[in-house]
Formats: C-alpha cells, sequence, structure tokens
C-alpha cells in the first residue's frame, strides 16, 4: 500500500544513505491494488453478497467470479501486510518510535477518517434510500444518523486500522527489546537495527516449509473460535478468519527485511512456489466438491484443517513466485508504471465509490455476470486511477496518498 507504509527504496546500509528503489515491489503492489478493484468487481456481480452494490448473479458464470475471489481472497491481502512489514523497520530506525507513530497516524488514520466521514457516506448512499423506503412502507422512519451508526464499519480501510494496529505493536516490541539491550552511558536508547547487507540469510526451503505448516495450524485453531463468517465489530473486519496471516505476514516481513530474504531467493525456490500452490489447488478442489457447503468454514471440522492447509500452502506459494518473478522480471519502470504505483494507495482508498457508481450506471446491461465483470472492470481500472490523480492534486493530499 503506501510506502513510507512503505516507500519502495531499500534501506540505507553502513556505506551511506543512499536508497535504491526497489521497482519490482512498485510493480507488486500495482498489481495487488488491481486485484483490489478486481476483487471487489468481482463481488458485486458473483454470488457473494458483502459489497456496497451487489447484482447476485443468475446464471452459471457467477460462479467463476466467485472462484476468483476465493483464490484472491487466500493471498493478496496478506501480501499487502508482508509488504508493510518489510518497509516498517527502516521507518521506525530511521524516524524513531514518535515521530514512526505520528507518521503512521498521518498516512493511515487520515485516510480512514476521510473515508470513513466523506467517503462511505456516499458509497453506502443506495443501501441507506432503499432500506429507507422499506422503513417507509411499514410507516416508520430512519435517520441517516442512526443508519450509519448501525451499519458502521471501515469498509476497504479496514486495512489501515489492522496495519495501525500492527504499527503499535512493533514499537512496543522494539522499545522492549531496546530496554533489555545494554546500551552505552550516552547513547540513545532506541538504537537503529543493522540493515542488510549483500551477507543476508538465505531463507531455506525448510524454513518455508515449517512456516507454512505452522500458518495452516493456526489458522484453523483460530477458525474454531472465529470461523469464516464471523464479523468484528470494534475493527469492521470482514475476514477475521484470515487474521493469523495477516499478522504472521506482516511480521515475516519485518523479518524478511533484517535478513535480506527477498534477495535471497532463488528461482527455483520461486518455481517450487508455484508449483506447490498449484499441487495444493489440484488437492483442495476435489475434496472442497465432496464436502457440505460451510464445513470449511472453521468449527474444527477436518475439512477445515484442509481448507487452513490449503490457504496456507497457496498464500506462501504464490508470494514466493511472485516475489521471485517480479524480481528478476518486473524489476524496472518506465513513467507508465512509475505514474500507476505513484497513485495506487489512493486508489485503494478511493476505488469503492467508484465501482458502486459504475455498477448503478451500468444496472440495465442484462448480460451474464462474467461479461458485466468485464466491462465494468475494464472501466473501473483507469478510472480508479483517474480519480486517484485528481484527489492527489488536491492541496497536501499527496502528503498522504
Amino acid at each position: 500500500m503506501t510506502h513510507d507504509i512503505g516507500r519502495t527504496t531499500a534501506p540505507a546500509d553502513s556505506a551511506g544513505p543512499v536508497r535504491l528503489r526497489l521497482h519490482y515491489v512498485d510493480n507488486l503492489r500495482i498489481a495487488l491494488t488491481a486485484l483490489v478493484v478486481l476483487h471487489h468487481t468481482a463481488v458485486t456481480y458473483g454470488n457473494i453478497p458483502v459489497w456496497y452494490y451487489t447484482e447476485p448473479a443468475k446464471d452459471g458464470s457467477g460462479r467463476l467470479l466467485d472462484v476468483f475471489v476465493i483464490f484472491n481472497q487466500a493471498f493478496f491481502m496478506g501480501f499487502f501486510f508482508m509488504i508493510a512489514g518489510y518497509f516498517t523497520p527502516a521507518s521506525y530506525d530511521r524516524k524513531g518510535p514518535r515521530p514512526f507513530l505520528r507518521d503512521r497516524l498521518k498516512r493511515l488514520g487520515i485516510p480512514l477518517l476521510a473515508f470513513l466521514l466523506l467517503i462511505r457516506p456516499l458509497t453506502d448512499l443506495g443501501g441507506y434510500l432503499h432500506l429507507r423506503s422499506v422503513f417507509a412502507a411499514r410507516g416508520e422512519a430512519l435517520p441517516y444518523w442512526f443508519y450509519y451508526l448501525a451499519s458502521w464499519d471501515p469498509g476497504p480501510l479496514w486495512f489501515a486500522e489492522v496495519l495501525l494496529a500492527f504499527a503499535l505493536i512493533h514499537v512496543l516490541v522494539r522499545r522492549r527489546h531496546s530496554r533489555r539491550s545494554p546500551v552505552t552511558p550516552g547513547e540513545p536508547i532506541d538504537q537503529p537495527t543493522p540493515a542488510p547487507t549483500s551477507t543476508s540469510t538465505a531463507l531455506r526451503p525448510r524454513t518455508v516449509v515449517l512456516f507454512t505448516a505452522a500458518l495452516a495450524l493456526a489458522t484453523y485453531a483460530w477458525r474454531i473460535v472465529v470461523p469464516n463468517g464471523s464479523y468484528v465489530p470494534f475493527l469492521g473486519l470482514p475476514t477475521p478468519g484470515y487474521l493469523m496471516q495477516y499478522a504472521s505476514f506482516f511480521a515475516v516481513g519485518v523479518l524478511a527485511y533484517r535478513r535480506g530474504w527477498p534477495q535471497s531467493l532463488s528461482r527455483r525456490m520461486g518455481y517450487g512456489g508455484f508449483a506447490a500452490a498449484t499441487a495444493a489447488t489440484l488437492v483442495y478442489v476435489p475434496v472442497t466438491a465432496m464436502v457440505n457447503e460451510g464445513t470449511t468454514n472453521g468449527y474444527g471440522t477436518w475439512q477445515s484443517l484442509v481448507a487452513a492447509a490449503w490457504e496456507s500452502t497457496f498464500a506462501v506459494g504464490i508470494v514466493v513466485g511472485l516475489t521471485v518473478l517480479f524480481r528478476e522480471r518486473l524489476h524496472r519502470q518506465g513513467r507508465t508504471a512509475a505514474f500507476l504505483s505513484r497513485h495506487a494507495f489512493a486508489v485503494y482508498v478511493l476505488h469503492a465509490p467508484v465501482l458502486v457508481g459504475l455498477g448503478h450506471a451500468f444496472h440495465w446491461l442484462h448480460a451474464p455476470a462474467i461479461v458485466k465483470f468485464a466491462v465494468v472492470a475494464a472501466l473501473a481500472l483507469p478510472a480508479c486511477w483517474a480519480v486517484a490523480y485528481l484527489v492527489r492534486r488536491l492541496p497536501r493530499a499527496d502528503r498522504v496518498l
């Protein structure tokens, strides 16, 4: 997302303050942001009605959109948290704890407030008007303030909420660690941890396998208490069943920065990541086709263990594979890619009203779900970046977005 929620510059080493731009990470952010837009477009026309405007599919092609959403959900937000985690230590080292938190509050808190106070009322206006007409038909009134509070949620900006919590935890851990470390008299308490150098610690395949297994078991255990489909009202987190993935991927991002893991990943590990994700899917799909709906959501069932194992393997495999692919093949940027990267976080913040507006605009179009998805998606991607460009031209907006 935003990169001081990670700016995509390599951390400075002891040789000097120069930091090289990690263009392949910028390009990953572009791809992941586009997936966010496509994800919510697919939700609009599929059979998973968890968006501000939906047209549930009336034909079989809606299932294809559901499959895209399920596969996308398995990894893309976790990947965002990993990227954010990767750039967190460098930001903390440069700024120190208090300026670091102030910066997080500015870059995450202001967009969150803007969404809650300005963007969400605009995005969810259609839902309010529909529900108000239902109440009116029964002779009852529905004031907007009551609807707003009763339906409160931060929308896509739940990511900013959770990332703020992770940033605070990072500060607390770093402060506690610094107090336990020996300090030279007269030396500041918070010393930057050395940045990764050319002698990076290579990430071994065995470590990846063990992490994947641990993540699968942690996800399985977590979903006994918080199964998929649950709602966390104080965060508005739409996918609390994935919280183990989000937290662990953020932590792995922090470790990856310290140990230089992205640079140490071999091409063989990249191929292995894609192969593992494919193999897990080939096993998982036939199994889920034979079980009852809802049994994979949690509650301690064996089916939920299979689901957690697939999600963890797929997520880790795709993240490793894409990291190597983008590092090796997509590590340069021209003017267009630089523009897309610069406005990616603004697209994330602003895409909801764009998609809802396009949904209403094409309500008249009677076509298979997959066709409406393709039409709206083709318009939504350039429209979201255009809106982001216009908003970032407002005074001081580019300092936050």
